[in-house]
């Protein structure tokens, strides 16, 4: 007999929380826009699986002892918005002495992000279900990250929608208080006005140089890999940019 999910009953009993951080927080920026995508069976699967102990959902009620998440003290790089995870795994792959935590709230994307970490045993991957925001805030300790990546966030194209953009200085003052000096800020955007303004805030901010002497855009580097996203905006025309800055020590001139 199929099971009917009671009201209110969690989706996954064992896997992330609809909303974790309930109502405790304000959230003037939010680090994502909530999207409903059907959950295959595979991704269900790792979910349930996996969540105890790969997951982890962004309460906002503790501080992260990192190394206690990990199981190592290796250097730790933050991800905000991973999609589906095939660059989070590959990245992961590729570079095994560095943890990444990956940030969504997409759960087809964690389930798939799960099933690629076990399928390619990639220990160096825990998943963060929520709002990224609350996480940086409440749940990390200073300078405790070694980079920080948030690739092909939502560029909200209105207007009157620019205020909802996650790279802003408030965000940036916050990021750089988490981020160790020295760690890198890489962001990448195919939305050329966004990638503006981008440019525009992290040259202004105090707590982020360039890594360019140039003061512009970066290449895209070798251990970003082109996403299935990327490569559907470039058969579009888009142009993608990508930014390096670097967290400037404290007292040190930006």
């Amino acid at each position: 007999m199929r099971h009917t999910r009671a009201k209110g009953e969690p989706r996954f009993p064992d896997g992330p929380r609809a909303d974790p951080a309930g109502s405790h927080f304000e959230r003037r920026i939010r680090s994502f826009q909530p999207r409903r995508s059907r959950v295959t069976a595979g991704q269900a699967d790792a979910l349930q699986r996996l969540w105890p102990t790969w997951g982890l959902d962004i309460d906002g009620q503790r501080v992260l002892d990192l190394a206690e998440l990990f199981g190592d003290d290796r250097p730790v790089v933050l991800e905000i918005g991973f999609g589906m995870g095939e660059a989070t795994a590959r990245m992961a792959a590729d570079d095994p002495g560095t943890n990444i935590l990956g940030v969504d709230v997409h759960t087809p994307g964690q389930g798939n992000l799960l099933g690629l970490a076990e399928r390619n045993g990639l220990s160096n991957i825990r998943v963060a279900n929520g709002d990224a925001i609350i996480l940086l805030r409440e749940m990390l300790t200073p300078d405790s990250l070694a980079g920080l990546r948030v690739y092909f966030p939502d560029p909200w194209p209105k207007a009157r929608h620019h205020k909802r953009r996650l790279i802003q200085p408030e965000f940036l003052t916050l990021a750089a208080s988490r981020l160790a000096p020295g760690a890198v800020l890489h962001c990448a955007t195919d939305w050329e006005p966004y990638a503006e303004q981008m440019l525009e805030v992290l040259t202004a901010h105090p707590g982020f140089a360039n890594t360019r002497a140039d003061g512009g855009f970066a290449p895209r580097p070798a251990h970003r890999p082109q996403t299935r996203f990327e490569g559907q905006g470039l058969d579009k025309g888009h142009v993608v940019n990508d930014l390096l800055f670097r967290r400037v020590p404290h007292g040190a001139p930006g």
